[in-house]
């Protein structure tokens, strides 16, 4: 059976925090970035706005940004996200987890939604 749209948001939410957790105990401080983009700003689904892929996961509550800290310096590259990003893929692989690296967006996670 497939999951509805609503409940693979509530499972995202979910590993998100699983995700979170994990850069926490591979020694990494973690600040939010992007998740959810307002259709308001950033156009429906489907849609072009001013940010973003028109048909970002973000707008479907589907994906999120993690910056990443190391001994307090801010992780521009891939480093450290790599780790995680194979671990949220593995984990999370009944999802269609796929981690943002695989496309020069190393800091992005999410689950696919058709």
């Amino acid at each position: 059976m497939s999951l509805g749209l609503g409940d693979r948001q509530r499972a995202f939410a979910v590993a998100a925090a699983q995700l979170i957790i994990k850069a926490n105990e591979l020694g990494y401080g973690v600040t939010l970035g992007d998740a959810y983009r307002d259709p308001r700003a950033f156009g429906v689904s489907g849609e072009a706005g001013p940010y973003g892929s028109k048909t970002s996961n973000h707008k479907k509550r589907l994906a999120i940004d993690l910056n990443l800290f190391m001994d307090g310096e801010y992780i521009t590259d891939d480093r450290g996200h790599r780790e995680l990003g194979a671990w949220w893929e593995l984990s999370f692989e009944e999802f269609g987890a796929r981690w943002g690296g695989r496309y020069m967006d190393p800091n992005h996670y999410e689950f696919i939604h058709a």
